[in-house]
């Protein structure tokens, strides 16, 4: 385990390998752990670099104003990482394309697994399934209390809803997701009150002026409204690709680390190789 200080934050991180380097941005519903195996599958080739965003895993507490991508962008500055591919899942995409944009100049590829799309305005039917499928798990009262930390968060209620999430997300949840899960919401309900700032304006209205290398990376068994925003990504990127994953949900890291490890040598090798339509010597 290695702590870097970057933007007042100490984050954990792990570095293994050698050439042209890949960071890791992971899940809002997970931490570092999810990218064991392609962590280990591409050191072989590959500097590689996975870290616990700050409120997740063995980082710091996230207290106050803060923002992901310039700690992303800080985590490269700190390791003497001038350019590298950044591969993301869920928010951690979001917040690798947001980090593609404010310095294009720093991201040699983007890989955007299951991705979210800061700006995206989420349906009614996304707000209404969540409610239904997970917030239901917790009675509505002690979710507000634990939302304005005026109440100790109930174990049992920390363990419903990282089953209920788990199940959300993933067709057939591990421990391991459910492990992440319960210290998502057990540091989520006990950590200080934090205010996220996004890059303005925001990716969703700036697809186009993405210039990376990208694949997309889409789970056929994910929630429905988040495998349309895979499409606005590969659609609205230019030159992008997109990789569709019949038995994955929404962390095919985890769910199929095989076939995830396998998609990204590939795309990896032809970034550097630089022999594919868009890829970057």
């Amino acid at each position: 385990m290695n702590v870097v200080r970057v933007n007042g934050a100490d984050l954990v991180y792990d570095e293994a390998g050698a050439g042209p380097p890949v960071v890791f941005v992971h899940a809002g519903a997970a931490d570092r752990r999810m990218w064991a195996a392609q962590f280990d599958g591409l050191a072989g080739t590959h500097r590689v670099i996975r870290y616990d965003q700050r409120g997740f895993g063995e980082s710091a507490d996230a207290a106050g104003d803060h923002c992901h991508y310039e700690d992303l962008l800080g985590l490269m500055d700190a390791l003497g990482v001038d350019r590298a591919a950044l591969v993301g899942c869920s928010m951690g995409g979001s917040y690798a394309l947001e980090a593609a944009l404010a310095a294009p100049d720093r991201v040699s590829g983007l890989v955007l697994i299951c991705s979210g799309l800061s700006g995206h305005e989420w349906p009614e039917s996304m707000r209404a399934r969540a409610a239904r499928e997970v917030h239901s798990a917790v009675p509505a009262e002690r979710l507000r209390a634990y939302a304005a930390r005026t109440r100790e968060p109930d174990p049992a209620d920390v363990e419903a809803m990282a089953l209920a999430q788990a199940r959300f997300l993933v067709p057939e949840p591990s421990e391991l997701v459910l492990d992440m899960l319960r210290d998502v919401f057990r540091r989520t309900w006990t950590g200080p009150q934090r205010t996220e700032r996004h890059l303005e304006p925001g990716p969703a209205d700036r697809l186009g002026e993405v210039v990376a290398p990208t694949l997309v990376v889409n789970g056929l068994l994910d929630v429905p409204e988040i495998q349309e925003v895979s499409g606005l990504l590969s659609t609205g990127i230019a030159g992008a690709r997109r990789l569709d994953l019949p038995d994955a949900g929404h962390l095919p890291p985890v769910e199929r680390p095989d076939r995830v490890t396998a998609a990204l040598r590939g795309f990896l090798t032809e970034l550097h190789s630089g022999n594919g339509p868009r890829a970057l010597a």
